[in-house]
């Protein structure tokens, strides 16, 4: 049984990644009900929190049916990330995670996410500040190093586990490699294998298929899988994943009509949280993922990023349905 704190989370656990735009809680209850054992909020800025800006501040909706659940939170100052962790722990989540794997510049290059793999002494000033602001347990997500030649994450493994995180998630890239390339999961199975951590260590980076987390979980001897891109547009990934591991045999894909049917429920929880106008527009992104790979799909794309009413939506959702019905057989 793997556990975070008192956190039971099976024996292995299947995790949603932090993904910002994409992992807000429309899209995490239709991962949650199609297997995710773990999920995170889009990563809240620490300096966006403190200042109470309306986004970051709507990042903390959290919701029963989603736990266990995690706040994933990122910054560069480390009273401010203590000051937010506290701030985060208000809203009753399951744990609280400390990002210091986002690439993008925007964030590097502000001194936060990645870019603190190249300061290990702040990043353990600022992980300490964390765990003693909340009593929730602290989990962190990181990635190999900053580059080739930095790559650094063993150590951040242990010096993080020695001032109290429950758990670590190591991306295998660097930084400097953004998404670029394959993963590298050696690292994280040197990691599994020291002795002197007890925390655990979850993988992340590539795992787009049941037969590729099997292959993983056997190879490098995680404690689970944490899979991020692999699930947009693809929800069901955790339960075909969960069938091969149990049975050896591929789930057949979802129909036309089950893909809809997700797609619909995404849409509802997503005018439910954001309301009609919103809603609609936040999920206009998700419609070619929902249905790549559909020969002439895009006329019905244009109709759907175009439509205005869940009405609309979901009138043209049922000729989706009966167009392409036996697409998927």
């Amino acid at each position: 049984m793997v556990k975070i704190g008192n956190i039971a989370l099976g024996d292995f656990p299947l995790l949603l990644a932090p993904m910002e735009d994409v992992s807000d809680p429309p899209f995490r209850a239709v991962c949650k009900e199609n297997g995710a054992d773990l999920m995170y909020t889009e990563f809240v800025s620490s300096e966006g929190l403190i200042r109470d800006a309306a986004k970051s501040v709507q990042k903390l909706d959290i919701f029963e049916y989603e736990r266990p659940v995690g706040i994933q939170l990122f910054g560069s100052d480390i009273e401010t990330m203590g000051s937010c962790a506290e701030i985060a722990s208000r809203v009753n989540p399951d744990l609280i995670d400390i990002n210091y794997g986002c690439p993008v510049k925007n964030v590097a290059c502000r001194g936060a996410g990645a870019a603190l793999l190249q300061d290990i002494p702040k990043m353990v000033k600022m992980t300490d500040a964390v765990v003693k602001s909340t009593h929730l347990p602290v989990t962190v997500k990181t990635r190999l190093g900053w580059d080739e030649s930095t790559k650094n994450v063993q150590e951040v493994a242990e010096r993080l586990q020695d001032i109290g995180i429950k758990a670590l998630s190591v991306h295998g890239r660097t930084r400097v490699q953004m998404y670029k390339g394959s993963a590298d999961w050696t690292l994280i199975a040197m990691i599994k294998d020291n002795p002197r951590i007890n925390i655990p260590i979850f993988g992340n980076g590539d795992v787009d298929s049941p037969e590729k987390a099997l292959e993983y979980k056997n190879r490098f001897g995680v404690d689970g899988i944490m899979i991020g891109r692999a699930t947009i547009g693809n929800p069901w990934i955790f339960n075909e994943i969960k069938h091969y591991m149990k049975t050896g045999e591929k789930l057949a894909p979802p129909t036309m009509e089950q893909r809809v049917a997700v797609c619909r429920k995404h849409l509802e929880f997503s005018i439910r949280w954001k309301g009609p106008v919103a809603g609609v527009f936040e999920m206009r992104r998700h419609y070619t993922n929902y249905f790549k790979g559909l020969d002439h799909f895009k006329p019905f794309r244009m109709r759907l990023v175009e439509g205005m009413t869940y009405e609309e939506l979901d009138g043209i959702l049922q000729e989706v349905v009966h167009e392409y019905s036996e697409a998927l057989c």
